[in-house]
C-alpha cells in the first residue's frame, strides 16, 4: 500500500518525512552513521529483505542522502556513501536515539556515544545558534519564516509562546 505523500505540504518536516520517512530509512541512514557503506553488510544488519533494502537505497540516492560508489569493478560492486545532505541528518537519528533510550530501553542504551577528546558519554542537546542558551518548546515563539504562505496558518494560526 502507498503512503500518503507529502511532496505538496509546505512544511520542513512533512519534506524531510517524504525523503527519509518510509519504514527502515532511517535505520539504513542510522547504520551509515555506524560506518556501514555496502549492501550486504546493511542487508546482514538489519535483517531487511533485500528487494527492500535495493528499494529504500534506490530511493535513498535519488533524494540526495547517498552517493552510489562503485569499489569494485569485476563484477561491479557499490559502496553507499553519505552527503552532505546525508550527514545532516545526524541530530534527527541523534533526537531518535535518545528518546528511544529515554522511554522505550528499559535495561538501557543499546549503544551510548564518547566525546573522544574530554573521554565523556554524551548526549546531544539543542542550544541556541546564538546565544548557547538551551532551547525547548516553551522558550520559543513560531513566526512565519520566508517560505510561508498566508494558507499556512489559516487553519493553526501561529501561538505566543505555546506551552505543550
Amino acid at each position: 500500500m502507498r503512503r500518503t505523500s507529502f511532496e505538496e505540504m509546505n512544511c520542513s518536516v512533512a519534506q524531510c518525512l517524504e525523503v527519509v520517512g518510509e519504514w527502515w530509512s532511517l535505520l539504513i541512514v542510522r547504520d551509515a552513521f555506524l560506518g556501514v557503506r555496502r549492501f550486504d553488510d546493511f542487508q546482514a544488519r538489519l535483517g531487511i529483505a533485500r528487494n527492500v533494502l535495493n528499494d529504500r537505497l534506490v530511493k535513498l540516492v535519488d533524494a540526495g542522502i547517498f552517493d552510489r560508489v562503485e569499489y569494485q569493478d569485476r563484477p561491479p560492486r557499490f559502496e553507499y556513501r553519505l552527503t552532505e545532505r546525508g550527514r545532516d541528518l545526524w541530530p534527527v537519528i541523534t533526537a531518535m536515539r535518545q528518546w528511544g533510550d529515554r522511554w522505550a530501553a528499559p535495561d538501557g542504551p543499546p549503544l551510548v556515544l564518547r566525546h573522544p577528546p574530554c573521554g565523556h558519554l554524551v548526549d546531544a542537546t539543542i542550544v541556541c545558534s546564538e546565544c548557547a542558551e538551551p532551547l525547548g518548546p516553551g522558550s520559543l515563539r513560531a513566526e512565519p519564516g520566508p517560505g510561508a504562505t498566508d494558507a499556512d496558518f489559516e487553519r493553526t494560526p501561529l501561538a505566543s509562546n505555546h506551552q505543550p
